[in-house]
């Protein structure tokens, strides 16, 4: 499935969202307790998917583990200074089984919480991992051989990347989740991919949860990649009856839920420049972390090269500034008008838009999966004004229905080189509506030339509104056509214009 144009996803964490509406410091609120007016307002502004991170059971020792770590705990206290054991809820990945957690009320709630946002025109996302499960997942007692295996040396010289595990079989050493450049996560145990009949129990349990919503984020897709996998845990054996192999999880496991659910949405959490790989083993969309890269390095041309990409593999680019693993964006991106740039380029050219909670009102404290809660924050009232406007556009027949096009820039005269730092692009609607996007993404003021189509600006006075502040221009195709339109900007300024004739 493609995504519709520019469609816009916000990322929810769960827990500290009910927090919210619980009617004591007793009883955590159901899905059934969230307000219609929550998901009203979702509507009105435009999102056409929610994200609800850790749904999931959790289970007892993956709280103990998170209770437990020195590191971790001082996190805790630094986000939290009143911080106490009981706001500690384990992490959301380290799931113990896939259904809906009980706190929440269970498989039922949320099928009812879906029913709302479908009839607000809402679509619902999950998370599924596919790379490890919870310490006291069932298949741990039952299934030790869905596991990586470790030895007592591995436990003795690595104890951060193995752990004992207590099964049906008796006591084993298994392998903590973890990525290859990373320790363990040792709130968990790896799953091994190598495993035939694993890969046939984690494709029904992807079938199962795609039942409950109408996509999934998958958590580190690039993990169970064979070659990934290999680099990491070691080669397997020749493929025979019940023996290791490294056949890929998935393409068959995608289409076999694409088999009941052709629109279905998978999403990849991807680095490592692994996005087209997976796109082409059946994802729909892919993290585009290079752009964020990119954006956050203060890289302009690097970002217009990105941006050069086809517009196949855009649109399955999942953009975003901020999401549960990556800092505020109002910590990153300032000043202000440093942070509108990076948006304006962020939401404003094609992909699947991903806006995380808290994002929107400016918050600059990342809070821990680990947290039930997190910090009252006061609303940044610039970071506020800047994404009321930025939604607005979103919504315009342009973006949602048009045709994006990257516009080039010139020299505004000989040796002026702060023309690399514009970034300029426009959408076209499908009735002739028309939006012309330019960012000074750099730290000086800067100068240059849009190019602009002679066959759509000829013959006519043209002008320019920016929807953005209260510039407004009218400019004659005499000067267009043979030159451009010219712009002065300072430092991380940005114009979004609406263009149109006025006249011959």
């Amino acid at each position: 499935m493609e995504p519709e144009s520019n469609a816009m996803l916000f990322e929810i964490a769960t827990r500290d969202w009910l927090g919210a509406y619980s009617r004591s410091p007793t009883r955590l609120a159901t899905f059934d307790d969230v307000p219609d007016r929550v998901l009203d307002r979702l509507a009105e502004q435009g999102f056409n998917w929610v994200w609800l991170l850790g749904v999931w059971q959790t289970g007892a020792i993956g709280r103990e583990v998170s209770r437990t770590q020195p590191d971790w705990l001082k996190g805790y206290r630094y986000v939290l200074p009143d911080f106490s054991e009981q706001d500690v809820c384990g992490s959301p990945y380290a799931i113990q089984d896939y259904t809906v957690h009980r706190d929440f009320g269970g498989d039922e709630a949320l099928a009812r919480l879906r029913a709302r946002l479908r009839a607000r025109g809402i679509r619902l996302m999950l998370d599924f991992v596919p790379n490890h499960t919870a310490r006291d997942h069932p298949w741990v007692e039952r299934h030790p051989e869905f596991y990586v295996a470790g030895t007592e040396i591995d436990l003795s010289r690595e104890p951060g990347n193995y752990g004992r595990a207590e099964t049906a079989a008796g006591s084993r050493v298994l392998a903590f989740g973890r990525d290859p450049y990373f320790p363990g996560w040792p709130d968990t145990f790896q799953l091994d991919y190598r495993q035939p009949a694993l890969r046939a129990a984690m494709s029904e349990v992807l079938a199962k949860v795609a039942g409950q919503c109408d996509g999934l984020r998958c958590d580190m897709a690039m993990l169970v990649l064979p070659d990934i996998f290999v680099r990491t845990w070691g080669g397997a054996a020749s493929a025979g009856d019940g023996q290791p192999d490294d056949a890929p999880f998935w393409p068959a496991a995608i289409a076999r839920v694409r088999d009941t659910r052709p629109d279905f949405l998978f999403l990849a959490e991807a680095y490592w420049d692994l996005e087209w790989t997976l796109q082409h083993q059946g994802f729909d969309v892919t993290y585009d972390k290079r752009l964020y890269d990119r954006l956050r390095a203060q890289d302009a041309s690097a970002v217009r090269d990105h941006l050069r990409a086809g517009l196949d593999f855009q649109r399955r680019s999942a953009r975003f500034l901020e999401n549960h693993d990556e800092p505020r964006a109002a910590t990153v991106f300032v000043p202000l008008e440093h942070h509108r740039a990076a948006a304006t380029i962020t939401f404003l050219t094609p992909g699947l838009h991903l806006f995380h909670q808290g994002q929107l009102e400016g918050a600059t404290v990342q809070a821990s999966v680990h947290l039930a809660r997190r910090p009252i924050e006061p609303v940044d009232t610039g970071v506020a004004e800047l994404y009321r406007n930025l939604l607005a556009i979103l919504q315009r027949p342009e973006l949602r229905q048009g045709r994006w096009i990257l516009r080039e820039c010139r020299p505004a005269w000989d040796g002026n080189l702060s023309w690399e730092q514009f970034l300029t692009f426009a959408w076209e609607g499908p009735a002739g509506e028309s939006l012309l996007i330019a960012v000074n993404y750099g730290p000086d003021q800067g100068q240059c030339y849009v190019t602009l189509p002679h066959d759509r600006f000829a013959g006519k006075t043209w002008n320019f509104r920016d929807l953005t502040g209260p510039f407004e221009y009218r400019r004659s195709s005499d000067d267009l056509i043979p030159y451009g339109l010219y712009l002065d900007l300072p430092p991380w300024r940005s114009h979004v214009f609406e263009v149109q004739p006025v006249g011959p």
